[in-house]
């Protein structure tokens, strides 16, 4: 028999993880009607009418909205409550700035590799299911597609610090988008560019796919711009409606 010491047991003491608690669940329902775009941009929270509207305490409600505020989809104001987020133009160019960034180091990467014939085809088809929901006016669900695009492109680099760093956007991204989408609406534009980078994407040009990467990308304050006027105009788009007044504080 060995006499060497044995390890001192680290486990005890630590407690059985709960795979999923009433906080976890309620913070991936309020993040979904947050990015839906259900609690609009800068509306405040209530968190009794939170917890009477799930049918909870306010305990788990609490936590729920700490996380979100973590997350950074809302802020908390002393005195004043919780707020959705509200991007200034400012964080919106910023936050185009790092995805394009990411992005054409993920198209570098990619365009060295045969498999970026697979990854146009693939970018083909979501581009196709885009199109297709350009007539329902479901932009919500081409919001969806466009993030599902693009973070294929990141994922097809195949590095996770990359893929990381870019899941640190989507939050913000969606948010983004939601108004964006009501910018594109009733003209092809958005198919298009898509259609072009996953053709230059299958051609093997870097130069020609990066430019093209560059000028999807735009100006998206002017997108965003468009976007919240469609929304003051036809506050009802399909996709983007708005959340029960009895969530929100008066």
């Amino acid at each position: 028999m060995s006499n060497a010491p044995q390890a001192p047991d680290r486990t005890k003491g630590l407690r059985r993880v709960v795979r999923s608690t009433l906080a976890g669940q309620l913070t991936s329902e309020i993040r979904a009607a947050i990015l839906d775009g259900q609690f609009p941009a800068g509306g405040q929270l209530n968190e009794m009418a939170l917890a009477g509207q799930f049918g909870v305490s306010r305990g788990p409600v609490r936590e729920a909205i700490q996380r979100l505020v973590q997350e950074g989809l809302l802020r908390a104001e002393p005195h004043r409550g919780v707020f959705v987020l509200d991007l200034a133009d400012d964080d919106v160019v910023d936050i185009y700035f790092t995805r394009k960034s990411l992005e054409i180091a993920a198209i570098r990467r990619v365009m060295t590799e045969p498999r970026r014939t697979a990854l146009a085809r693939e970018l083909r088809e979501l581009t196709d299911r885009m199109a297709v929901l350009l007539g329902t006016g479901d932009w919500a669900e081409i919001a969806d597609l466009d993030l599902h695009y693009h973070r294929r492109i990141v994922e097809e680099a195949r590095s996770e610090r990359l893929s990381r760093s870019y899941d640190t956007l989507q939050a913000e991204t969606r948010l983004c988008l939601r108004l964006m989408m009501a910018g594109y609406r009733q003209n092809r534009a958005l198919i298009e560019e898509h259609e072009r980078l996953a053709h230059f994407i299958g051609e093997g040009d870097p130069d020609e796919t990066e430019a093209e990467m560059d000028a999807h990308f735009g100006d998206p304050v002017r997108i965003l711009e468009r976007g919240r006027t469609a929304m003051r105009e036809a506050p009802d788009l399909p996709g983007l409606s708005r959340a029960p007044e009895s969530a929100r504080s008066p």
